[in-house]
């Protein structure tokens, strides 16, 4: 029986002395297979084996031999003495042997090749470690970085991905075969050889690949092919470029697998083995393609998204306002971070009487459905602006219009992604007057609200915060007034901004706009930077503001009398000031007889006090106050009819006209053009 065990048994059977010499051996282990025994017994098992690690298996094996205990299943990788340039995977399991009198004969050392089961495992792990760190992002470059990162030097000792270019700006890939003109990018490169291993081309070099070769018949047929590098190959004087790189790394044997999806194409990669002496085989190449599989479908998610984004950024752009309005009074800047937050937008709207409105928004999500969303909110606000509404009552209309986009949402259908998505909104408005210093501002949402003094001090101001738009809370918005000092810099965010917080110990915000020297373009870099740049928690959305004195000169106030004589007052002291600026005849001329219009309407159906007042400043505005509630209406007067012309008067020669009203009263204005 033992001489059957010792002939026949495939597991591996030696009996070791206790200087570790072969005594015997099964000769029909797969591993001495083919070598005669008189040429294994006598030697020690490390020498026939060619354990990679002989010292570490030399120790492990006289650890049992010194203490006894066995080793079951200890994994050993090793070279045959036939075949020097496979490794090969061995179980080790090792007993002491003793006598009945407790002699210490050897071991008996049990050996069981597993190297298929081994690199099939590996193989499971490449597969397994792709699936969790490729595609972790959205961004085409980065994912094709992923890929390689996980390949060297599990799979391949060199790997390169290469993507077609208009993949990587969002375009769809063109169908398979690929034309032989299609440029790609080498999006990926990494080795595992020396820093400066040698490319045929850079990172970023793109270009369209030479034919035929063995990666264009792959982005052709759509086949992986695992080709032998050998010397004298004919292809490989289609490309000397990347034959001078190949020859240089000293790689024998490549693989290149496509990267498609629904028969487009979008690129390839390709593994070189240079250190490795194993060459590819069936069960490498299937690896490679499920790599591909994978990774084609994570840049084409990353493409799809470029798309949307590009898209959405775009139409974005397309919406806000090209540049900061000019004020005379005030100096703005507006700034957007980077965020996956949601679509912000911004805005200076110019009011009547020299007044400023300030807008900061968002939109909840991602897409181009909401930079739409965000335009229509943003032409809203600009329609109520016109109306001269209180800043309260305007978040309250706006939300009127922001809940009916949520209703029309929810009535999409139940297969649009867009109906799965929760519509909610931010806004804060502001209105700035510069001849009273008095700021006005209601929330939709968290809004913050900060002002830093001429000296360089910070204050906090609070804002109630409000329901987001879109809500079904329906509550009222909360409005809060205060005084902005002349020279003072206004920062107006919709969402928190954690440095403006008095129990953050971070100072970034507060010590970059503390420097009350430096432009308002040269803070918001600096605000950019910091937070973009610095890995601070920043707003996704700034307005920064400088008030400035309005020019005293450029604004005249009168009291007026309730009399009939009122208007020929009005008219005498409206045609002087006009003269002090400088005004042409005929616009003077159409102002005075706006003027005299808008007096006798207040005499006529308004209440006393009668105020007057005009202002020189982008536009000739005059504002005619009263303490009257009741509000003007434009109508078509008949032919025969003796009155209602005057507003009609007033809309013909002025550019625009309006109502505002205050707790005291309402002022009437108009607006000129002037030259």
């Amino acid at each position: 029986m033992l001489d059957a065990l010792f002939s026949q048994s495939p597991v591996g059977l030696h009996l070791l002395d206790t200087e570790l010499r072969i005594v015997r051996v099964n000769t029909a282990t797969p591993a001495i297979r083919g070598v005669r025994e008189e040429d294994v017994v006598g030697h020690r098992f490390d020498e026939i084996y060619g354990v990679a690690d002989a010292d570490a298996a030399t120790d492990l094996a006289r650890g049992v031999l010194d203490d006894g205990v066995a080793v079951v299943g200890h994994l050993l990788r090793a070279h045959r003495r036939t075949d020097p340039d496979t490794e090969h995977f061995y179980e080790v399991s090792i007993f002491r042997l003793e006598s009945p009198p407790g002699e210490v004969l050897g071991l008996a050392v049990a050996v069981v090749e597993v190297t298929e089961r081994e690199k099939g495992r590996a193989r499971a792990e490449v597969l397994s470690i792709a699936g969790e760190q490729v595609g972790r992002t959205l961004d085409v470059m980065t994912t094709c970085q992923e890929l390689v990162d996980v390949v060297v030097p599990r799979m391949a000792d060199v790997a390169v991905v290469e993507v077609v270019d208009a993949v990587l700006r969002g375009d769809d890939p063109p169908l398979a075969p690929l034309p032989h003109e299609v440029p790609l990018r080498r999006a990926a490169f990494r080795s595992s050889g020396r820093a400066e291993e040698p490319q045929a081309h850079p990172l970023g070099d793109v270009r369209a690949l030479p034919a035929p070769t063995p990666y264009t018949q792959t982005l052709s047929d759509l086949r992986p092919r695992a080709v032998a590098l050998d010397g004298g190959l004919p292809w490989l004087a289609a490309d000397p470029d990347r034959a001078e790189a190949i020859r240089a790394a000293g790689a024998h044997h490549l693989i290149t697998a496509p990267l498609t999806v629904r028969d487009t194409v979008l690129g390839l990669i390709s593994l070189y083995r240079t250190q490795q002496p194993e060459a590819y085989d069936e069960r490498d190449v299937a690896l490679a393609l499920q790599l591909a599989d994978h990774t084609a479908l994570c840049i084409d998610n990353a493409r799809r998204y470029t798309r949307e984004h590009t898209i959405a950024a775009t139409v974005q752009r397309q919406l806000l306002p090209r540049r900061p309005a000019s004020h005379t009074a005030l100096e703005t800047a507006y700034l957007l971070l980077p965020s996956d937050s949601g679509v912000q937008w911004y805005d200076g709207i110019p009011l009547s009487g020299a007044r400023t409105a300030l807008v900061v928004g968002g939109v909840v999500g991602q897409g181009v459905h909401c930079a739409a969303v965000m335009g229509q909110l943003r032409t809203v606000v600009h329609s109520l602006a016109a109306f001269d509404l209180e800043p309260d009552e305007l978040l309250a209309r706006l939300n009127d219009t922001a809940t009916f986009l949520a209703a029309e949402r929810a009535a999409l259908p139940t297969a649009d992604p867009v109906h799965r998505e929760a519509f909610a909104a931010r806004c804060t408005y502001a209105v700035y007057d510069p001849l009273t210093r008095i700021c006005t501002v209601a929330g939709a949402g968290s809004a913050s609200v900060a002002i830093v003094h001429p000296g360089g001090s910070t204050e906090i101001r609070d804002v109630p915060s409000g329901a987001l738009l879109g809500s079904a809370e329906g509550t009222p918005f909360a409005v809060t007034a205060f005084e902005i000092p002349e020279g003072s810099l206004l920062i107006l965010s919709d969402t928190p901004v954690p440095t403006l917080e008095p129990s953050c110990d971070r100072d970034v915000f507060r010590r970059l706009l503390a420097q009350t020297d430096r432009s308002l373009e040269d803070l918001r870099d600096d605000v950019l930077y910091a937070f973009a740049g610095g890995g601070q928690a920043g707003p996704t959305a700034l307005v920064l503001a400088r008030t400035r004195p309005f020019p005293a000169d450029r604004v005249a106030v009168w009291q007026l009398p309730d009399a009939p004589t009122a208007a020929a007052t009005a008219r005498r002291l409206v045609r002087g000031r006009l003269v002090d600026w400088h005004v042409e005849e005929e616009t003077a001329f159409d102002t005075e007889l706006i003027v005299s219009e808008l007096v006798t309407n207040a005499v006529r159906y308004g209440s006393p006090p009668l105020e007057l007042r005009v202002i020189n400043d982008r536009a000739l505005t005059c504002e005619v106050r009263d303490s009257s509630q009741s509000a003007p209406h434009l109508r078509h007067a008949g032919v025969v009819d003796e009155g209602g012309r005057g507003l009609f008067i007033i809309a013909e020669l002025a550019q625009a006209w309006g109502t505002r009203y205050t707790a005291g009263g309402k002022t009437i204005w108009t607006e000129q053009a002037l030259p």
